[in-house]
């Protein structure tokens, strides 16, 4: 290496005590190549009053220049006092630029209590309650003008999207709805065989069946499944940018997106709570023949003295608006996706929890009014 290659390569900054003349020197490159290299700590020793000299310096940038305010700070927080008379102009001006620039320290908050939680989760709470219900009324607009026009819907989306929703989901449907009636029929069966009412199986098992669990089951798997799905599919479709693509070419997402889903789910939703209906009954006709000695030709008889039609109706009229509740919370949550990959799963996560929790309220809320009418 020559001398003068040697000259233009950066220096580490180094800082100096003077202890005699009580003078802090400052010797090397302040600049962010020397700062590469190493950042000067403080000598020991320092204590009083101390005089700056930068005349050592052999070049000092911004980088530079915050790292020496943090070092003449630190040293005025141990009750030293700095002089900078003397700096020359330029050291002088980028160090009163870099005071004057400096980001305050953040003030630390006060700890959040139980009062300020519940209401910052109440009004975020409301907030995305008016969100989700503007997302609604889109869906409407949008929608409303299509069913009036029936040959404007996209048919062949609504069967591929009922094949996936209904068709594909009837084996794990039929398998958890049938260990549903097995279990009802084996629970409720052990206590009434005790008192010699082993017929009133009948009666308990298709109340249970066809008016709560059957809607119910299909509208939690389907909600767990099919809007988990949705969800992910439209946030995937919102991260990349597809969905503003359809914007571009005129067609509306709540058209191309969620109108074929909610037209397929309403199909499909009381067609798979039929259904399990059906497998719902053949578990608990399977658990009464085999132990409660119930037979399937005398539960079969005993079935239309044991239930009301009214209750086969109650559960298919719940299953439409399950499947509305279930279409469009998971479509307003694919929607809110932003940002990454990430807050795909947080998305899903949500409208499959949201969804299920909405199904449950408005079982309960059914309940409520088939009571009060009586049916």
């Amino acid at each position: 290496m020559t001398a003068d290659e040697s000259a233009t390569q950066p220096e580490p900054p180094r800082l100096q005590w003077d202890a005699e003349q009580s003078r802090l020197l400052c010797r090397g490159d302040w600049t962010w190549g020397g700062l590469s290299l190493a950042e000067p700590g403080l000598p020991g020793g320092i204590n009083g009053r101390l005089h700056l000299d930068t005349t050592g310096i052999r070049g000092l940038d911004t980088a530079g220049a915050v790292v020496l305010q943090h070092r003449i700070e630190a040293l005025e927080s141990n009750g030293c006092a700095v002089d900078r008379d003397g700096l020359p102009d330029g050291h002088e001006g980028l160090l009163a630029l870099v005071r004057r620039h400096r980001l305050p320290p953040a003030d630390p908050r006060p700890r959040a209590g139980v009062l300020y939680r519940i209401g910052f989760g109440t009004a975020r709470g409301l907030g995305r309650l008016s969100a989700f219900f503007a997302f609604v009324g889109e869906v409407a607009a949008d929608a409303l003008p299509l069913v009036m026009r029936p040959h404007r819907i996209r048919w062949r989306q609504v069967v591929g999207e009922i094949d996936h929703a209904g068709l594909r989901a009837l084996p794990i449907l039929g398998l958890l709805v049938f260990l549903t009636g097995v279990v009802i029929a084996y629970q409720g069966g052990a206590p009434l065989q005790r008192y010699g009412a082993n017929i009133f199986l009948v009666d308990l098992l298709t109340l249970t069946m066809l008016r709560e669990m059957a809607p119910l089951m299909t509208a939690i798997i389907v909600a767990g499944r099919t809007g988990s799905a949705y969800t992910a599919q439209i946030g995937t479709m919102r991260i990349t940018e597809e969905v503003d693509a359809l914007r571009v070419i005129g067609i509306t997402p709540y058209e191309m997106l969620v109108l074929p889903k909610l037209l397929a789910l309403l199909v499909a939703m009381p067609l798979l709570t039929i259904f399990a209906d059906i497998l719902g009954m053949l578990g608990g006709i399977t658990v009464a023949g085999a132990w409660f000695g119930v037979g399937a030709t005398e539960f079969i008889a005993r079935m239309p003295e044991a239930i009301a039609p009214s209750s086969f109706w109650v559960g298919i009229i719940k299953a439409p608006v399950f499947a509305i509740l279930i279409t469009l919370v998971s479509c307003y949550h694919g929607f809110c996706v932003q940002g990454s990959t990430e807050s795909v799963g947080r998305a899903t996560t949500q409208s499959v929890v949201q969804g299920i929790f909405l199904v449950i309220v408005a079982d309960a809320v059914f309940s409520v009014v088939f009571n009060l009418l009586k049916l």
